[in-house]
């Protein structure tokens, strides 16, 4: 039987290059080896002030790009969180359990808090809503980066708790840190991570960007002088990471770069990567496009999932219920 892991995907509404070959890429490895399960965290999202249309927008709008990238709902079970109401009420019932102290010492409350005085009381209690994601569906791994492996820590602790006081409920979940692909950098400044809050358009290339200002993005990307495509991350940053995005989406490796493009300029390389990357990212978005204009086709994929989802997450908080002394 294969492990379970979870991933839950905040509806931004902006997916990079750089999130599609470090985070989607191995999201679609794993859908071969694990038995997937994929929401997409809306109830997370209104932890912070949203739009509603763009919110609605921006949900649909993602599910259509990640099966786009390669997400297939045939070997993962796709939902939306707040279509599940178990997983709200799961978590009133771990918030019940869950020390204050506990969830004041999370570094992201913390840090989000710090920046305004007039948060909501979600925003504190957040990361207890994420433990009933992962726990009422017996979770093996959850895949997070760094930043997200307090939250998971976190839910180990309440599930160990839960049981110790009211009897084996929860298998206690493993974080599994992503060691996503190859990290993708900025174009202009190479030496930090390509982040889709960039206040340069200029240095992140977007997976619904135009095949124009793709071209341009790279062709303006930052390199060095010495005009020698070599592979090179603490002296060519820049041309490392050019080379970086072309092995991640191809069959080619970093070798067969260098030796292509032995006597070539810089000009020419470029040119390179961004028919690469246009002819990749031109596949994903006509596919795009394709699925958000067929609603019943994502219906389907979100009624099936929280079909099966709502059984699962049901079953576990009338589990919870009874071990409680809710009811007999």
């Amino acid at each position: 039987m294969k492990k379970k892991i979870i991933t839950g995907i905040q509806p931004s509404g902006v997916i990079t290059l750089g999130n599609y070959i470090g985070a989607i890429k191995q999201m679609v490895n794993f859908q071969e080896e694990y038995e997937s399960y994929i929401f997409i965290a809306d109830m997370h999202a209104i932890t912070v002030p949203q739009d509603s249309n763009t919110l609605h927008n921006n949900i649909r709008s993602l599910i259509a790009l990640y099966i786009a990238c390669g997400i297939d709902p045939n070997k993962n079970t796709i939902f939306l969180q707040s279509e599940n109401e178990y997983h709200a009420n799961i978590s009133w019932l771990l918030e019940c359990q869950t020390p204050f102290g506990e969830l004041s010492r999370m570094t992201q409350f913390k840090d989000k808090s710090s920046k305004s005085e007039n948060f909501g009381a979600g925003l504190f209690t957040y990361p207890v809503l994420m433990a009933a994601d992962i726990l009422a569906y017996d979770i093996d791994y959850v895949p997070v980066g760094i930043d997200q492996k307090q939250h998971v820590e976190l839910a180990r602790d309440i599930a160990i708790r839960f049981n110790k006081k009211y009897g084996d409920t929860f298998k206690i979940p493993d974080v599994k840190i992503s060691k996503s692909g190859t990290k993708i950098m900025d174009l202009v400044n190479p030496e930090k991570k390509m982040s889709k809050s960039s206040d340069n358009p200029k240095s992140v290339i977007r997976i619904l960007d135009s095949e124009e200002d793709i071209r341009k993005k790279i062709m303006s990307a930052t390199t060095d002088s010495d005009c020698i495509v070599k592979y090179d991350v603490e002296n060519k940053p820049g041309i490392s990471n050019l080379i970086n995005i072309v092995v991640s989406l191809t069959n080619k490796t970093v070798e067969d770069i260098e030796k292509e493009f032995e006597n070539k300029n810089y000009g020419e390389f470029k040119k390179y990567v961004a028919d690469v990357v246009v002819d990749e990212i031109s596949k994903i978005k006509s596919r795009y496009y394709e699925l958000l204009n067929d609603e019943k086709t994502i219906d389907d994929i979100l009624n099936n999932g929280v079909k099966i989802t709502r059984e699962i997450a049901k079953n576990k908080f009338n589990d919870m219920k009874k071990r409680m002394g809710l009811y007999k």
